[in-house]
């Protein structure tokens, strides 16, 4: 699998992100990445930006302190996106009573009011940054593929990587990694 990585120009505006310690490494080209045992995961950096559905909200990773993380990249262009994003919100509803948050990233779309559309339409009852220009990739470490919309990262309790897909999901192939992560000590 060819690993694209992309940075761009930001205006104050844009997203914030800084790296982390976690080293981005996919085995063999899987699509389904897990890190254990959890002492050797390592941790996505700052991450923040404004909410595709309030401009004056501001979402960050460190809003959620001691909550395992679910962060999902989508773009309202990808027809992946669209097929999951009703088993993301079932695995969202099914896991929040067990300190769990779903964050999304809004990636590539240049026009906020389709994005915004999507998540009316789908509805999507979690918060999305809104990063056109992918400034938030930085965060999750300086070789995370760029080019794979949709993916999604686990982070347990501690904001350290779990688990990565890169692929649409089904709830069935993300509620039960969930209810691990969240299980574990």
């Amino acid at each position: 699998m060819a690993l694209v990585a992309s940075t761009a120009c930001a205006s104050g505006s844009d997203a914030v992100a800084s790296g982390g310690n976690f080293d981005f490494v996919s085995p063999g080209g899987k699509t389904d990445i897990f890190y254990d045992p959890p002492a050797q995961r390592g941790t996505v950096g700052t991450l923040s930006g404004p909410d595709l559905m309030d401009d004056l909200q501001n979402v960050s990773l460190s809003d959620y302190a001691g909550k395992v993380v679910v962060i999902n990249l989508w773009g309202q262009w990808c027809a992946p996106c669209r097929s999951e994003a009703d088993d993301l919100e079932r695995a969202y509803e099914a896991t929040k009573q067990l300190g769990v948050q779903f964050l999304g990233i809004n990636v590539r779309d240049p026009q906020k009011d389709k994005a915004q559309d999507f998540v009316r339409n789908n509805q999507v009852s979690y918060p999305s940054i809104y990063d056109p220009s992918m400034r938030t990739l930085i965060a999750l470490g300086g070789n995370y593929p760029t080019s794979v919309i949709p993916s999604t990262l686990v982070l347990d309790r501690q904001h350290r990587v779990a688990a990565i897909f890169m692929r649409a999901l089904l709830t069935d192939d993300l509620q039960p990694v969930i209810e691990r992560i969240a299980a574990e000590q």
